[in-house]
């Protein structure tokens, strides 16, 4: 067989027996045969030659029968196909195969040929070298026939090369495109424009200008998505204007969706462009960077005005409001567009349904340098998007960025106490702040601002408020990471902004909280008042979603910092345009997802509250009504005592201890005979033998790095001393332990001393009761205090230091020291008649020490999670009965409010997920209805212009129309899910 002379001997062509052929390049041809016979049924074969996905070929053989005519046919009706015969036996025409004459049929016999990856990688370097070369091309122009074939084109479809003037003639609609000269030996490049090629610039194509005028210097540049090209161009003489650079529209949609999804440079984009117009620096190329930057924040402010309609309102851009051009997210409410006409007057049980959740937060990645300045680079859209307005900004920031604000009350928050001094030296601006729906993760209309000193709540303020500004909505909760400090003068301070910015919260119903994430390094009370988890009418929401966002943004910092003020609000606007518009086309899945989630988890914790109060009915039916009575006055009225809030004491050795002194003086005084020591008495004895036992602990453990002090020693004789007044035989205990050790090396060592406590003594000598309760006391204390210890630092830790090893070091010594308390425990509760105290304290294992957040690799979520025991150990009480203990009983009530709080919260989640749903198909058609209404609203005498507007309002209200109709396909099986799990819980 012959192949073309394009193709490699590696390409032959390979057939197997199944009739399958694989080539590359030669494809699309069909093959049919008819075989017709007087005593056979007469057949056909019809081979069909196709591509596979992979980018073989294949061909298909198919055998047919032909059904026989009871009397010849006529001509007519040979060439007829009976309609009902043609359904079941399809007759193939007769059709003359276009296989080229080189291709040989023998070749179907040939075995196939096994693929191997060595085979691959010849197969397609072999490719891109035959693309070095002429490709078989013969030497006359492929069009003409006549001039020699010496120019391809890189970008034209094809191989085949022709003369300069078909050249020419091809590219008349194509000046951008790359050829190549063939030199006799290689490829040169050339451009259309030394081949001759000019283009006409205001007239229509083809037609040429009697008054035409070169560009000035005949140094025309145009930057297209493969190169920069010098064009031979020609004015119209009647037109004044003569540009020397141009950007096509292809070029700027390229980079426009480039720098969204991968944030490339535009520096770093340009270049590339040079380098594929020149890889290596010996051509030079015409320098258009700061054109380019110029063009293209024209575009991206143009498309902005065109994608929120200001082209179709008869005041045109200057009209445009602040946040005018942002993009909304459909699922959050909004009156007159995705409401209900009646919301204003649902009842109280319902307005939670329509509430905005709003997030603030800062970024500090999104810095500024000290360049430029408003009057040099101002902004084009002028807080027409999500930056607010920057001159009215500044002016009140210019008065009352000085002021100082008040230092935290909770935990060390640096967004509050270090705001004054943050680093601002070489910076314009240190971060931004935002705003951001805290539900579907999308930034708010002009909630967005420069920080200049760090996150202060002069500069929160006034972004909060600007973008709630003329919001006619009845509940708000808002989500900020330091709401609990935050919040507390904040109706004070907005008396100090515009009147224009003031919001009447007397009317409104606004709740502040605390991310779920941030909210484990707040102090208990925070915990209590600002949880997600325990408010009601918010769902599943965890107000973290700002923080999901600065992944996305925070690439852009590296060119943001460098740009002056106007072009770095523009482009992050641009860039939370594109932000908020992938969340709205991405509703669809994300709703679906969420309710697919959310209707078993709520059946779920439904079921396990259910459960629960069962068994407290039956135990604890008084408690569990005042319980429930508790849980929903707070809810009402939130000035009532928080039933989260822990209300039983916790136990600590500082309190024990001193009620152990008051104890002693309380003897002391009513004894008749003196103390065995003046200044030492039981309960001290005791006390210092547990804080020598814990050094010894903490010696031995710190051995390697810490010396042996003088006063260790020192200080054990000392309380040996007097041990031995009101333990005697330890005196007998301790020589004899002495005798037993092999060396005296060991004894030598403080940390191995025994100290024959009461525990250890087990009476084995006199020892009198009254010591031995006071070890006890002060044991439990103990382990309350290692477990408080163990609390707070786990605490701290889940937020924190998540990123740290499981176990620190401190943790690790609190876990020893309750272990070796709840041991001497052991020991003393027999002996003393203590019982009741193992349901408090338990043996503590590695599985016990979690946090009471979750950590981020933890398999289950706050919604589901359990808690370690160790949370629930609050306090203890030495009666029997277990309705008498408290703390046990407090421990019960939290349980149980929790519980009751999981499955309230993901009740409301389904209820708002379908809510939320219902909104965004209602502002879908809403959008649609409003882009109708822009179709005819503005009227200009061009009808061009005028079809134009007409016609991409009507497409702008198909697209929204066609989002409906998608959302609403993706939904459609929703309801009849929730349908099902509302009859199985009803069952």
């Amino acid at each position: 067989m012959q192949l073309p002379p394009h193709a490699p001997p590696t390409q032959a062509i390979v057939l197997t027996d199944a009739d399958v052929i694989r080539f590359k390049r030669m494809k699309g041809f069909k093959i049919h045969k008819r075989k017709v016979s007087d005593t056979d049924t007469p057949s056909g074969q019809h081979t069909k030659v196709r591509s596979d996905p992979i980018g073989n070929i294949r061909l298909t053989t198919k055998t047919y029968t032909i059904p026989k005519s009871t009397s010849a046919p006529s001509q007519s009706q040979q060439q007829t196909v009976d309609s009902s015969t043609h359904s079941h036996h399809p007759e193939i025409p007769e059709c003359v195969d276009n296989l080229p004459p080189e291709v040989d049929l023998g070749v179907l016999d040939l075995p196939r040929r096994r693929r191997t990856a060595s085979h691959d990688r010849s197969t397609f370097l072999h490719e891109l070298i035959w693309l070095e070369g002429r490709c078989g091309s013969p030497d006359v122009c492929s069009d003409c026939e006549v001039a020699q074939a010496k120019y391809r084109c890189d970008d034209c479809f094809g191989v085949d090369m022709c003369c300069s003037s078909c050249m020419l003639a091809r590219h008349r609609l194509n000046p951008l495109h790359r050829v190549k000269e063939w030199t006799g030996a290689y490829f040169e490049r050339r451009s259309l424009r030394d081949l001759g090629l000019r283009v006409q610039l205001g007239h229509p194509v083809g037609k040429t200008c009697y008054r035409p005028k070169s560009a000035p210097g005949d140094d025309f540049v145009v930057i297209h998505h493969n190169g920069i090209h010098s064009v031979g161009v020609s004015y119209c003489g009647c037109d004044s204007d003569k540009p020397k650079t141009a950007a096509t529209f292809s070029l700027l949609e390229e980079f426009h969706l480039l720098s969204l999804e991968s944030k490339v440079s535009a520096y770093e984009y340009y270049q590339s462009l040079a380098r594929r117009s020149c890889n290596t620096g010996m051509t030079l190329v015409k320098d258009r960077y700061e054109q380019f930057l110029r063009v293209m924040r024209e575009w991206q402010h143009l498309k902005m005005l065109k994608r929120a309609g200001r082209g179709h309102d008869p005041m045109g851009p200057e009209g445009t409001q602040e946040g005018g051009c942002a993009v909304l997210c459909p699922a959050c409410p909004h009156p007159g567009k995705n409401l209900p006409s009646d919301w204003e007057t649902a009842p109280r049980i319902q307005r939670w349904l329509y509430a905005l959740f709003v997030a603030i937060d800062a970024n500090f990645r999104l810095k500024r340098k000290l360049v430029s300045k408003d009057a040099v680079d101002p902004s084009l859209s002028q807080g027409w998007s999500f930056f607010v307005a920057e001159s009215p900004y500044k002016v009140f920031l210019k008065d009352h960025i000085d002021e100082p604000q008040e230092k935290s009350t909770c935990s060390s928050h640096n967004a509050v106490d270090m705001a004054d001094t943050k680093s601002s030296r070489g910076l314009a601006a240190t971060g931004v702040g935002t705003v951001d729906c805290a539900c579907h993760n999308m930034k708010l209309a002009c909630g967005v601002g420069d920080l200049q000193k760090g996150e202060k709540y002069v500069n929160m303020d006034y972004l909060f408020f600007s973008a709630l500004r003329g919001t006619s909505l009845k509940v708000l909760n808002v989500s900020y990471d330091i709401a609990c400090q935050w919040h507390k003068h904040l109706w004070q301070r907005m008396g100090s902004l515009p009147f224009s910015q003031h919001l009447n919260h007397a009317d409104k119903d606004i709740t502040f909280l605390v991310p779920k994430f941030h909210l484990p390094a707040h102090i208990a009370p925070c915990q209590w008042l600002y949880s997600f988890n325990w408010t009601r009418g918010v769902g599943r929401t965890d107000g973290e979603a700002p923080e999901r966002g600065w992944a996305n943004i925070n690439p852009v910092a590296s060119s943001t910092k460098e740009m002056g003020p106007g072009h770095r609000r523009d482009t992050i606007d641009d860039h939370f345009s594109d932000w908020n518009w992938k969340k709205v086309v991405g509703l669809g899945p994300t709703l679906l997802r969420k309710i697919a989630e959310a209707i078993p988890e709520r059946n779920e914790h439904q079921d396990d509250l259910h459960e629960l109060e069962g068994s407290l009915e039956t135990k604890y039916p008084e408690l569990l009504a005042k319980w429930r009575r508790e849980i929903e006055e707070w809810e009402e009225d939130s000035t009532r005592p928080n039933p989260f809030e822990v209300k039983v004491q916790t136990v600590t050795q500082a309190s024990i201890r001193l009620q152990l002194a008051k104890d002693d003086a309380k003897d002391a005084s009513e004894a008749e005979q003196p103390p065995l020591h003046a200044d030492i008495s039981p309960s001290v004895l005791i006390a210092a033998g547990t804080d020598l036992e814990e050094q010894q602990r903490r010696l031995r453990l710190d051995r390697s790095n810490l010396g042996q002090h003088a006063t260790d020693d020192q200080k054990q004789k000392a309380w040996t001393k007097v041990q031995s007044l009101y333990v005697p035989g330890v005196v007998a205990l301790r020589e004899r332990s002495s005798g037993n050790l092999s060396t005296t090396k060991d004894a030598e060592k403080p940390e191995d001393y025994p100290l024959w406590l009461p525990s250890q003594i087990q009476r084995k000598v006199l020892c009198t009761p009254h010591l031995e309760d006071i070890e006890w006391q002060l044991r439990f204390a103990q382990a309350h205090d290692a477990l408080n210890e163990l609390r707070q630092s786990l605490r701290s830790r889940s937020y924190m230091l998540r990123f740290k090893d499981r176990f620190l070091r401190g943790q690790g010594a609190n876990t020893r020291a309750r272990n070796f308390a709840l041991l001497a425990l052991g020991t003393l509760g027999p002996l003393l008649g203590k019982v009741g105290w193992k349901n408090a304290l338990r043996p503590l294992e590695n599985d016990d020490i979690r946090p009471m957040t979750q950590d981020v690799d933890a398999p289950t979520s706050e919604g589901r999670r359990r808690l370690s025991w160790i949370w629930l150990t609050i306090g203890y009480s030495e009666g029997l009965d277990e309705e008498a203990d408290e703390g046990l009983q407090d421990a019960i009530r939290l349980e149980w409010c929790k519980a009751r709080a999981r499955a309230m919260r993901w009740t409301e989640e389904v209820e708002l997920l379908f809510e939320e749903k219902r909104r965004v198909l209602q502002f879908m058609d809403w959008q649609s209805r409003w882009w109708l209404e822009r179709a005819g609203s503005v009227v200009v005498e061009e009808s061009t212009l005028a079809e134009g507007l007409q016609a991409y309002a009507q497409r702008q209200a198909a697209l929204r129309r066609s989002l409906g109709d998608y959302f609403a396909h993706v939904w459609r099986d929703t309801q009849s899910l929730l349908d099902i799990a509302n009859v199985r819980e009803l069952s």
